[in-house]
């Protein structure tokens, strides 16, 4: 039985569809395209949602070399960003301590890829009741990067910190990082 041209037309529209869905860039072109990147060819990957990626991945598309990469860079980036000091600091302990300018006796302990974590000195108290912040990047970046974000917001503009952060009971890996 032969079928009609509108039902051809649409076995072709589906197949090229399936065969779009299926084909390697399909995620990238599909769900970033154009309309993060403005007129001067700069990414604007904040305008884009990204709830539909799983917490840990670097966004869909890219091979294991393609993260591999984008971790060297931001090894670069946040040594750039929060100086040599701080970074060879972070490398050998794990952690760097930036004392709050809000709270006296209060330090946060920053660690790569992991909840802030809020210290207080003897006699002080947390304006939290959990000892450990939440605040994870709205679109996927690499750990080293969101660390030297953190690091500067804390530095530089705590109180946007403290107006977005989720104290949570327990230190856990940050989503939207990888």
């Amino acid at each position: 039985m032969a079928r009609s041209p509108l039902a051809d037309a649409v076995v072709r529209r589906l197949r090229e569809a399936w065969e779009w869905f299926l084909s390697p860039t399909s995620l990238d072109e599909g769900l970033v395209g154009e309309d993060l990147v403005d007129e001067r060819g700069i990414e604007r990957p904040w305008l884009h949602n990204w709830d539909h990626l799983p917490k840990r991945s670097a966004g869909a598309g890219l091979r294991s070399d393609d993260v591999r990469l984008a971790r060297a860079r931001a090894d670069e980036v946040a040594r750039l960003t929060v100086g040599d000091d701080v970074w060879r600091a972070v490398q050998r302990q794990g952690h760097v301590d930036l004392p709050s300018r809000r709270y006296p006796g209060l330090t946060y302990r920053l660690r790569i890829g992991q909840r802030i974590e809020v210290i207080c000195a003897p006699g002080v108290s947390s304006p939290w009741p959990f000892p450990y912040l939440c605040v994870n990047p709205t679109y996927p970046l690499p750990e080293a990067e969101f660390f030297a974000h953190l690091y500067l917001y804390l530095r530089d503009d705590e109180f946007e910190v403290i107006r977005v952060a989720a104290p949570q009971p327990w230190d856990q890996s940050l989503g939207g990082t990888f």
